[in-house]
């Protein structure tokens, strides 16, 4: 076939979905071009509405890397399939790639980890066969970061019980429709006890609503050390967002790198589907990429829009081409052997039809709950203002920063009770030497706790102001009679 003939669905007389693409930088337009030509061969039912993403739009001084035409776009077809994009060095702000996430509330990745016939890893024969589902919106990844000091910079770690639970319910729809057994939680509840606890709970909590799924917790680090050594004990781990991100790109190298590790991103009202690899414009127009990862990516799209028929003759075709290890591309066929994109997508083709000795899994549509619109609120029975956390910039040595604050507290109903430093209380003063730096947390307690207490807060951030440089202020509240906040090392 010509690689550059029009892509025609050979599906006649059924519903068509339109989905955006967007073919990216670099490599992407090629491999978006063999992906279209083998969902065209293979008669899916798609009709495609091509737009633009990336370094170009940059260029033009567009800073979020997508023009309006492509958000419409994606708004009115609510389907994505995408090349890989640059966030060029020099220009332009945000990731492109975050950018249409977050607009589109695309909360859920899914990065299935599948080992692949002919493509030979330290751990073929494994039978690795996972999905890690990852949450894609919050967490470090909000991007809110401050510099509270010339040397010293916070970046905000914010996780919300909703986002725990439409993560976590995605995760066990998954595992649900691809009629697998075991979910594994990961997080780092053991040091993070609010934040990657908050998904531990919220994940104990709608376990039970799941009796077919063995539910089990496991720490993130530990995970990571379960990847490497047995793999094959996963089938599928739901976890939080960094988590996730380290994870994902760890378990694509179990079974051939990026370079064949599909992805998809899913929301309420959007769903995008795109290879995690990189544009790798060195080998851009050389008819040298391979396309298996966009192409695995667009059987998980197929999936998804209902096409399981089209998506299973696509994956088998995809996996005859590997088991016979004939017009393989450089970077997976046996040395001196490869062949460009064009002929690979060819033998893909070629192989329609066929089944490989290695059979599609029975996947069902994922079963997701709706959310609904409008402002998310937790209400508490009881909220008790217990005091503050005020972060003050200072070169003092601890006791002579208490003793300075201690005067500002005079005629308040506040008392200092620590300061700490990176997490460490530096006073009143603990055995060892803990490195300082100019950023200190300041605690003050109310003595009498309240349901409020601004015109304490204020009396007492105007005595402060005073004197000290302060950066910014947490309240430390209790709801429902547990403390809303975290002590220091040292702190009893």
């Amino acid at each position: 076939m010509d690689a550059t003939a029009p892509v025609i669905s050979q599906t006649t007389g059924s519903p068509r979905t339109t989905v955006t693409a967007i073919p990216g930088d670099g490599i992407g337009p090629e491999v978006m071009r063999a992906v279209q030509r083998v969902l065209a061969a293979a008669g899916a039912r798609i009709t495609w509405e091509e737009a633009e993403a990336g370094a170009a739009v940059f260029k033009r001084g567009i800073a979020s890397g997508c023009p309006q035409d492509t958000l419409d776009s994606i708004a009115q077809t609510g389907i994505v399939l995408k090349g890989p994009l640059e966030t060029p060095v020099g220009y332009g702000e945000k990731s492109a790639n975050v950018t249409l996430r977050k607009f589109f509330e695309l909360y859920g990745n899914i990065r299935p980890v599948r080992e692949l016939p002919g493509i030979r890893t330290p751990f073929s024969g494994r039978g690795i066969d996972l999905v890690i589902v990852r949450e894609n919106v919050e967490d470090l990844y909000t991007g809110i970061e401050h510099m509270q000091s010339a040397g010293a910079a916070q970046c905000l770690k914010l996780i919300t019980e909703p986002g725990c639970e439409r993560i976590i319910r995605l995760a066990f729809a998954l595992t649900q429709a691809e009629s697998r057994r075991k979910l594994a939680c990961a997080t780092k509840a053991n040091i993070m006890k609010m934040t990657e606890g908050m998904m531990k709970r919220v994940f104990e909590r709608v376990a039970p609503e799941y009796p077919g799924i063995e539910a089990s917790h496991i720490i993130i680090d530990n995970c990571a050390h379960q990847l490497v050594i047995a793999p094959e004990q996963f089938d599928v781990i739901v976890t939080t967002n960094m988590n996730g991100d380290i994870i994902s790109d760890l378990a694509a190298g179990l079974v051939g790198g990026l370079g064949v590790a599909p992805s998809s991103n899913i929301g309420d009202n959007a769903a995008m589907f795109e290879a995690v690899h990189g544009s790798a414009p060195q080998i851009a127009g050389r008819d040298l990429a391979n396309p298996t990862a966009l192409m695995l990516s667009a059987v998980m799209m197929l999936r998804h829009i209902g096409d399981f028929a089209a998506a299973e003759m696509v994956e088998q075709a995809l996996l005859v081409t590997l088991e016979e290890g004939r017009n393989l591309t450089g970077d997976i066929a046996p040395k001196g052997t490869g062949v460009g994109t064009t002929a690979y997508t060819d033998q893909v083709i070629a192989n329609l039809g066929r089944t490989s000795g290695h059979p599609s899994r029975q996947y069902q549509p994922l079963n997701l709950p709706v959310w609904p619109k409008g402002v998310w609120h937790h209400d508490s029975d009881s909220r008790i203002m217990m005091g503050l956390d005020v972060f003050i910039e200072s070169d003092h040595a601890p006791e002579r920063l208490a003793a300075s604050l201690q005067a500002a507290t005079e005629g308040t109903d506040f008392t200092l009770k620590m300061i700490e430093n990176r997490g460490v209380q530096v006073w009143p003063a603990h055995t060892g030497e803990p490195f300082l730096v100019d950023l200190f947390r300041c605690r003050f307690l109310l003595g009498t706790p309240s349901e409020g207490a601004p015109d304490e807060i204020a009396h007492l951030m105007k005595r402060l102001t005073a004197e000290h440089h302060w950066m910014h202020v947490e309240k430390l509240q209790r709801f429902d009679g547990l403390d809303g906040f975290t002590r220091a090392q040292g702190e009893n």
